[in-house]
């Protein structure tokens, strides 16, 4: 993967979008979900599903993260003098870089960088994570929420997912595949799958989050499920800074 430059064709070269996670009972949106698009001179516009696979091939996840962070923090700060009222806003976390507590000790730097405090952000990590066989990632995870850092596992549910690993990763969120939301209403016993799902991860002490919703009926039955946040087309979708500090 080529060295990233700072802007491609007055573009800058990492850019970051933000759809919003609904609180269920009172509609608000509470947090903003980043992604991430790579802009290359050469390949045009690259989302994460095809960039972060050559960055870790080509030993690049740790400069790219940087300067993700670094536009996270700048956006954070955005949003908080626009007076938008929001807990945190999230990255996502490429495996590779969790399993190494240099990477920790980078943000920590940021925090004090930009005089954001740890709590406005929140790393996502996905469902793979739970196939960790040695320590590092569920350590780190656990030295992340310590210094204040929220941690969401994503994807959850989805097929060949290790469920009861689960419990050997203490983070604060686990965001459901939007393949489980489209089992609700289906019948009786796909509603009660979902429950019991979302019963596992409240009892285990994390906050379920679902994704994927589309419709008010949907995020009802979710609320009533014991699931307090939704992500998904019901609450919106992606939007850019400047769009989301506008109005």
């Amino acid at each position: 993967m080529p060295e990233t430059p700072s802007t491609v064709d007055g573009l800058r070269a990492i850019e970051l979008s933000f759809r919003p996670l609904r609180d269920i009972a009172t509609g608000r949106s509470v947090c903003y979900l980043a992604r991430t698009q790579l802009n290359t001179p050469g390949l045009g516009t690259l989302m994460p599903e095809t960039f972060r696979p050559a960055a870790d091939a080509s030993g690049k996840s740790a400069e790219l993260f940087g300067l993700e962070m670094m536009q996270l923090a700048e956006s954070i700060l955005a949003l908080k003098e626009s007076e938008r009222n929001f807990r945190w806003a999230s990255q996502e976390l490429p495996l590779s870089l969790l399993r190494d507590r240099t990477t920790v000790e980078a943000l920590e730097k940021i925090c004090e960088n930009y005089s954001v405090s740890p709590g406005s952000f929140c790393f996502t990590v996905p469902e793979k994570t739970l196939d960790e066989k040695d320590d590092n990632a569920a350590e780190n995870i656990a030295y992340m929420r310590k210094l204040g850092f929220h941690v969401m596992l994503t994807g959850f549910g989805e097929s060949g997912c290790p469920y009861i690993r689960l419990s050997e990763f203490l983070v604060d969120y686990v965001m459901l595949s939007p393949a489980i939301t489209l089992y609700i209403g289906k019948s009786e016993r796909s509603d009660q799958a979902v429950r019991s799902i979302i019963t596992f991860i409240n009892d285990l002490g994390c906050e379920p989050v679902a994704d994927g919703v589309k419709s008010s009926t949907q995020a009802e039955k979710l609320y009533s499920f014991g699931c307090t946040y939704c992500a998904g087309p019901l609450s919106g979708e992606y939007l850019s800074l400047s769009q989301l500090t506008s109005f």
